[in-house]
């Protein structure tokens, strides 16, 4: 695991993913698999083949190649985010906590939605479930604790706020976020390739739409 600075920094997260493309565009034959995060980067590396092919001290050499490979990642130009458009119904039946949260922030729904829709999110990584997206930062209005008593079951889709971080659950699940609206989009399919459908390094922007258009789009989904 490689670390930055332990913090939530787009330029923290600028250096992570720098790191990220280069082995990914280098893609060495004992690399299985790399996991960025805020200020981390896991590498997923095949010690038996290492050892087979090489005849090497695995840790010892993976050690040495990393920073090799990595050398000079600090003069490459960033790859440019890929731009994401989600569309998010805000209607309380979808928000179950938004018309509270609202109330807590002395703010209108309106002035929510208007909040969480007036800027674009990193996606600074995937965890928890399979394709959930940790995106932030919110406006300082809208940061908020985790709810005291997490829900038995947060249906897919749902958009919530933590802290400073927005996300989207990809799948129903037990969860502590406050839920302010619902994607009709499949944040998460197995079939599909990729299956996550945001990936560490993209720029989403939440798209108000209706109940009705919801509707629409959960059936062409």
């Amino acid at each position: 695991m490689l670390n930055w600075p332990q913090r939530i920094d787009p330029a923290v997260n600028a250096a992570v993913m720098a790191a990220f493309r280069r082995l990914q565009q280098l893609s060495p034959r004992w690399v299985r698999d790399l996991i960025p995060a805020y200020a981390s980067l896991t590498i997923v590396y095949d010690a038996l083949y290492i050892y087979a092919e090489l005849d090497k001290d695995v840790a010892g050499w993976v050690s040495l190649q990393v920073p090799a490979l990595l050398s000079g990642t600090e003069n490459i130009t960033a790859t440019p985010a890929r731009q994401i458009d989600i569309p998010v119904c805000y209607d309380p039946a979808y928000g179950l906590d938004i018309t509270a949260l609202a109330g807590q922030k002395e703010m209108s729904v309106e002035e929510l939605i208007a909040l969480h829709t007036g800027r674009s999110y990193t996606v600074y990584m995937l965890g928890f479930l399979p394709g959930f997206p940790y995106m932030g930062t919110v406006a300082e209005q809208l940061v908020a604790p985790r709810l005291s008593k997490p829900r038995p079951l947060v249906p897919a889709g749902s958009v919530g706020i933590a802290g400073a971080q927005t996300g989207i659950y990809p799948l129903a699940s037990p969860g502590g976020w406050n839920i302010i609206g619902q994607t009709p989009l499949r944040m998460f399919d197995a079939a599909r390739e990729p299956a996550s459908f945001c990936q560490p390094g993209d720029e989403v922007t939440f798209v108000p739409i209706s109940a009705r258009e919801f509707d629409q789009l959960k059936k062409q989904s």
